[in-house]
C-alpha cells in the first residue's frame, strides 16, 4: 500500500442524538469532537439523528400499511364506476398535445443556424484556392 494516500482507519463513537444511546466501532470519518469513552480513553465523536436505537423499525413502532384494504377498496371503486376511469385516462393522453407544433410549419422566418442546402452548392460552385507548397527541411 502507498502511504499517505489512505483514510486513518480508527475507533470511532458513534452518538444516536434523538435515544441518548452511543456505540464504539472503526471507521475512517472525520470528526471534529471528542468524547471520553468508558475505558477511559478519549475517541472522535459522531452525532447522527437516526440510528439503530431511534429508528421504528428496530424499535417495533413502525405501523404497517394495509394494501388488503387498499386494494379491496379499488375494487370496490372500479366496480361503482364501471371502468370510467380507463376511458378518463384515454381521454386526458389525447388532450395532451404539444401546442407548439403546429406553429412551427406556419413560420416565415427559420430560426436555424445550420447551413442552408442553396449555401452549400454555391460555396462548392465558387472558385478552388490553390494551396501553397509544403516547405521542406533542408
Amino acid at each position: 500500500m502507498k502511504k499517505g494516500i489512505h483514510p486513518v482507519y480508527r475507533p470511532v463513537v458513534f452518538q444516536d442524538v434523538q435515544a441518548g444511546q452511543s456505540f464504539i466501532t472503526r471507521s475512517t470519518v472525520r470528526s471534529r469532537d471528542t468524547i471520553a469513552w468508558e475505558d477511559g480513553k478519549t475517541y472522535p465523536l459522531v452525532k447522527m439523528d437516526i440510528s439503530a436505537f431511534s429508528h421504528p423499525f428496530y424499535t417495533g413502532q413502525q405501523r404497517l400499511v394495509d394494501t388488503a384494504g387498499r386494494i379491496d377498496r379499488f375494487k370496490k371503486r372500479f366496480e361503482a364506476s364501471g371502468g370510467k376511469t380507463v376511458a378518463r385516462k384515454a381521454a386526458k393522453a389525447a388532450v395532451k398535445t404539444l401546442a407548439h407544433v403546429g406553429h412551427t410549419a406556419k413560420r416565415d422566418k427559420v430560426l436555424s443556424t445550420a447551413v442552408k442546402k442553396d449555401d452549400k452548392t454555391a460555396k462548392k460552385a465558387g472558385p478552388k484556392k490553390e494551396k501553397a507548397p509544403a516547405k521542406k527541411d533542408a
